[in-house]
């Protein structure tokens, strides 16, 4: 099944647990392997980095290919910002490889003081945790902190390829899959040239058939023109995608102001312009460091805010975001009591994210992050200088603007007093409601009182319900099959959307109204795990449900509660050897090698969930121990991306669906017909 960008699987590694063995192989006669000292491996930096790649760059899958590029051009505006570099390129190139140039200092290249043998390159690119960020001497603020960016791109590409210009020398060195290939060679001359070039190709060893995409890494350049304004940064592309230019150059004096404009195009807004401003933390805390912001309130669309810390996005906050909430909030606080509305005093956080757009970065000294991939700021001070360096900056605002000030206002009193006759509503439904809940007469629950630990599999058709009855564990997993295909959420009227069976039997148990009534306390299991046939039909059925709850329950994706379960489409036997195989890739792999059995290799395709028996289900699909899930998340580069591919490929419009195919169908390399 592909799913669409913008919906990014990711793999649930507590469920993946491949070094448990099914309890068949019990049965296989293989002695049990003792544990002793020599079963302890001591793994070299790169291998470590190749074996675990999820533990730097939070995986396989299309983001951590993409973070690659971002650790090498973070070096490069490490550089811009301290003041060395005024220019960055970015290159991708038609064989799939890229490059990062700039025209800062160049990684030093003389020996290093403890270890002679090797120059300074070589030990950045080939051990972690080493690095020019620790002391805090080179650079006052950067993005780069942990020593391993540099390395971990090296041992997860098949070909690096780094040239400095140092001293009006060119030097030259490279790599693959984190080993030198050779010494680091003066190139010769180079009078007008200053800096480091980076070029590597991610290993298809690692990533698979991932390819780095030209609108991709167009967006990460511009979106990093924005947060440092006296960078210019330029593009290049041998590669075409029909809407990515070929070259561009980005420079934004007005910084984030300008990307949050050019971010909410011809949106309606509460504030002409944006609340925005940067302060420096030398003036203010004595300290190095800066914060910038932008925000506005807009009717017509969903809030979100992107932060940033040394230029590098943090999408899961941190303290830095926090202390910018802070600050609006006790802002618009302070300005409802000095003109003398009551009801401003009930606003909360919730209420202020709802439909405030915002951009946060900051730059800090010697930051603190929530591991490698950098997803969440850690550093308490942070909060602190934000709130107060945004909240002086924003009294001053609403009292010189009181006509945005005012509208923005009223709107978030009506925010809030929509949440409170919501949780009125609730509390009303709760009192009135019979103690036994009415749950839909096809759900099979499980035996569980509380929320946590529990699975709820929605299936397709009686037949793999049946099949899922013996296969579940009853004290955890329920089961809820559905009867056909569900209704097209996106080309239906609102209307049928609260009469259709399927849908109604769906909100029932799992405890959930939609849209606007969705209330993600009340969901009544952990997991929600649509477990469909691994056919064309199933996947266009797993397609809508994740249209459903995409556009009406939201916020359970955001929270990571929405799961795929992968059951195999084949099973190979050979004498007591038994293998699930998930795709024909996979099944001819196994038959190539063999599966260590004698005779004949027996394959069986299985045509859909109701013909696996409930030992095969549980094996393979339902057993935490041994399954494979898919968590649905969303990622994007720009806020309302996945919305907007939604409702392309779902919508009511086939025109849009067919430019869509058009655009896309040379990237597709094996259809099943």
């Amino acid at each position: 099944m592909a799913i669409a960008p913008g919906i990014r699987p990711c793999q649930n590694t507590a469920n993946n647990k491949k070094e448990q063995q099914p309890m068949s192989d019990l049965l296989s006669g293989q002695k049990a392997s003792e544990y002793d000292a020599s079963s302890i491996q001591v793994l070299e930096d790169m291998e470590h980095v190749r074996l675990r790649p999820g533990m730097y760059i939070g995986g396989k899958d299309d983001r951590a290919l993409h973070h690659m590029v971002a650790e090498i051009i973070d070096n490069s505006m490490d550089e811009a910002v301290a003041g060395h570099a005024t220019w960055i390129e970015l290159e991708l190139h038609e064989n799939g490889h890229v490059t990062v140039r700039d025209n800062g200092r160049g990684i030093p290249i003389d020996p290093h003081p403890k270890d002679p043998s090797k120059t300074a390159l070589e030990i950045i690119f080939c051990t972690l945790n080493a690095g020019g960020k620790f002391s805090g001497d080179s650079y006052e603020t950067s993005g780069g902190l942990h020593g391993v960016g540099s390395s971990v791109v090296n041992a997860l590409s098949d070909h690096l390829r780094v040239e400095v210009a140092r001293n009006r020398e060119l030097y030259a060195m490279e790599f693959s899959r984190g080993l030198p290939q050779g010494p680091l060679e003066k190139i010769g001359a180079a009078p007008n040239r200053r800096g480091t070039a980076v070029t590597f190709h991610p290993d298809p060893e690692i990533f698979g058939s991932l390819k780095l995409k030209p609108a991709r890494l167009f967006a990460m350049a511009r979106s990093k023109a924005y947060l440092f304004s006296g960078v210019e940064i330029r593009w290049k592309t041998g590669q075409t995608d029909g809407d990515t230019p070929q070259e561009a150059s980005f420079h934004f004096p007005g910084g984030l102001s300008d990307y949050l404009n050019e971010t909410l195009g011809g949106s309606t807004t509460y504030a002409e312009a944006p609340f925005a401003g940067t302060v420096d933390f030398k003036d203010k805390f004595k300290t190095p460091g800066k914060v910038e912001w932008a925000i506005n309130w807009t009717p017509s669309r969903d809030g979100f805010i992107q932060s940033y810390c040394n230029t590098i996005p943090t999408p899961e906050g941190g303290t830095h975001e926090a202390g910018f909430w802070a600050a609006i909030l006790k802002g618009i606080k302070a300005y409802g009591e000095l003109v003398g509305n009551r009801k401003a005093s009930t606003i909360t956080r919730e209420d202020l994210i709802a439909g405030g757009c915002a951009l946060v970065s900051c730059f800090i000294r010697e930051p603190e992050f929530v591991g490698q991939t950098k997803d969440r700021l850690a550093t308490v001070d942070a909060q602190r200088m934000v709130e107060n360096a945004v909240r002086d900056h924003f009294d001053n605002w609403l009292a010189a603007d009181t006509k945005s000030a005012g509208a923005i206002l009223d709107f978030l009193v009506l925010r809030a007093e929509e949440r409170l006759r919501r949780r009125q509503e609730k509390e009303t439904a709760r009192k009135t409601a019979t103690k036994k809940l009415r749950l839909p007469g096809k759900l099979t629950d499980c035996t569980s009182k509380t929320r946590e630990g529990t699975e709820l599999f929605i299936v397709e058709g009686d037949s793999a319900g049946g099949s899922g009855k013996g296969a579940r564990n009853r004290v955890n997993q329920a089961l809820l099959p559905l009867k056909g295909k569900i209704l097209n959420v996106l080309g239906a009227a609102s209307n049928k959307l609260t009469t259709n069976a399927e849908i109604s039997d769906l909100c029932e148990a799992l405890g959930v109204g939609m849209g606007s009534k969705f209330v993600l306390d009340d969901l009544r299991y952990d997991k929600i795990i649509i477990m469909t046939d691994a056919d064309v039909d199933g996947a266009h059925i797993a397609s809508l449900l994740m249209t459903f709850f995409f556009t009406q329950m939201r916020p359970m994706i955001d929270a990571g509660h929405l799961y795929l379960a992968c059951p195999p489409l084949f099973r190979l036997t050979q004498g007591p050897k038994r293998v699930y195989c998930l795709d024909e890739a996979e099944k001819n792999a196994w038959l190539e090698k063999g599966l260590g059995g004698r005779g004949k290799i027996d394959v069986s395709r299985f045509k859909g969930l109701g013909e696996m028996d409930a030992k095969d289900l549980k094996e393979t699909t339902m057993d935490p121990t041994t399954r494979k899930l898919i968590r649905v998340s969303i990622d994007e580069d720009v806020p309302g991306e996945t919305s907007d591919l939604v409702e392309r490929l779902m919508g009511k419009k086939p025109e849009l669906r067919y430019q869509y195919i058009q655009e896309n169908a040379r990237f597709v390399e094996e259809l099943d017909v």
